[in-house]
């Protein structure tokens, strides 16, 4: 299966993160309300951006010219639709929302991977949980993870969109030099990294959400913070984070 594009059993980047941040007993939030929405909303540009469906474009998102199946078609319709393009901080903010983390959540239940659990008051649904029903993909993300922070030695690499690692493929050049008898150096030995680029797209989010310390105390915060910055989908989330935070610490000083 090609690491660039989910399987029916694979979970999309949203789904990723939600399930880490969900606390998987109590079906509680590991992180501040608003701090899951924003990064849900980056989730979603990454999974767009893994699948080939949009890319940076300088400052600007863009939609590219492919089509690809996706459970976000309606975020890809208004990216692509949109009358001028917006910057990704600017699409975290007007992506990020409780609609979208219900979706998310529901399409989880659906693959029984979490169930909807409804809390009344006074007879009326006040609140809704989503505890973990089936632990085995959590279990999978976790191990993969666990894999990808465990080898730090090498600086980031940045998650390739398929786009891009496509692009890669049709130069052919290492089979080009292999046609010529040129052994590839590249080739020759391992390299430095080889996790998913989904995986680095989820740590990266991870980061910028303040949850990969939670998660993982023993991972490499420097690493983890440099792959974050350098990642565009997770950088807009700090970005508007940082925002909210400095907005809010202003209201309470008013």
């Amino acid at each position: 299966m090609d690491a660039q594009t989910p399987g029916t059993e694979e979970l999309n980047l949203p789904q990723a993160f939600l399930l880490l941040a969900t606390n998987d007993k109590h079906g509680t939030l590991e992180v501040p309300v608003f701090a899951l929405r924003t990064t849900l909303a980056g989730a979603i540009l990454a999974e767009l951006d893994m699948i080939g469906a949009i890319h940076l474009e300088g400052k600007h998102v863009r939609a590219t010219g492919t089509t690809p199946g996706t459970d976000f078609q309606h975020e890809l319709d208004l990216i692509r639709h949109k009358s001028r393009p917006h910057t990704p901080k600017a699409w975290v903010s007007m992506l990020e929302g409780r609609a979208e983390v219900q979706r998310v959540y529901e399409g989880m239940v659906s693959r029984g991977i979490v169930e909807h659990v409804g809390e009344k008051h006074l007879g009326v649904f006040q609140t809704v949980r989503y505890p973990e029903k089936d632990h085995a993909p959590e279990a999978a993300l976790v191990q993969k993870l666990e894999a990808a922070l465990s080898d730090t030695s090498a600086p980031p690499q940045v998650p390739e969109s398929a786009e891009a690692v496509s692009a890669s493929q049709d130069a052919g050049a290492p089979d080009a030099a292999a046609a010529a008898g040129v052994p590839d150096a590249a080739a020759a030995k391992p390299a430095a990294k080889a996790h998913e680029p989904r995986i680095l797209a989820l740590i990266a989010l991870l980061e910028a959400a303040g949850l990969l310390s939670r998660l993982f105390p023993a991972a490499d915060r420097v690493w983890a913070d440099e792959l974050a910055k350098d990642y565009w989908p997770a950088r807009a989330v700090e970005d508007e984070l940082r925002m909210i935070r400095l907005a809010e610490e202003e209201a309470a000083n008013l």
